[in-house]
């Protein structure tokens, strides 16, 4: 039943997080993801455009135990496939472009507001704050998105 929308908690067979860069938001969300869902679950994460790795997103994965390892950002044309059963978007101009798709796929698409954190300074330790808290944000919106009816109580 392709097109169909997903009850709230049901699992899509695949997922696509989607942002800018996917330099950020994206591929934290990735691995979050990845951790957190059954490895039935097919999760990817794209750009809009490719942007440079961040080093802040490899230390605030690194406190969770997750990793990037070789992986650069990367764009949908990139992608080895390009059919998702879900395209989570996390920034307007990725929500833009996913609906795009949605005029040739049928495709479900949610948008997660998600704040940019590069855009933060001072120290090193508020840098890594602005990067934490994005990492808890969408790790509480995958928990509460895909967690199983029973427990969503």
């Amino acid at each position: 039943m392709a097109g169909l929308a997903l009850a709230p908690g049901a699992l899509p067979r695949s997922i696509l997080f989607l942002c800018g860069m996917n330099a950020v938001r994206s591929p934290m969300a990735e691995q979050l993801a990845r951790r957190m869902l059954p490895a039935t679950v097919f999760v990817a994460s794209a750009g809009v455009r490719a942007g440079e790795r961040d080093p802040f997103v490899d230390a605030v994965l690194a406190e969770e135990g997750l990793t990037l390892g070789e992986r650069h950002p990367r764009t949908m044309d990139d992608l080895e496939d390009d059919y998702f059963d879900l395209i989570v978007t996390l920034a307007p101009e990725a929500h833009h472009t996913a609906l795009e798709l949605t005029r040739s796929l049928a495709v479900e698409v949610e948008y997660w507001p998600t704040p940019d954190p590069t855009g933060a300074g001072g120290t090193r330790e508020q840098i890594m704050a602005a990067y934490r808290d994005v990492r808890e944000r969408l790790k509480a919106r995958i928990g509460r998105r895909f967690a199983p009816p029973e427990a969503a109580d």
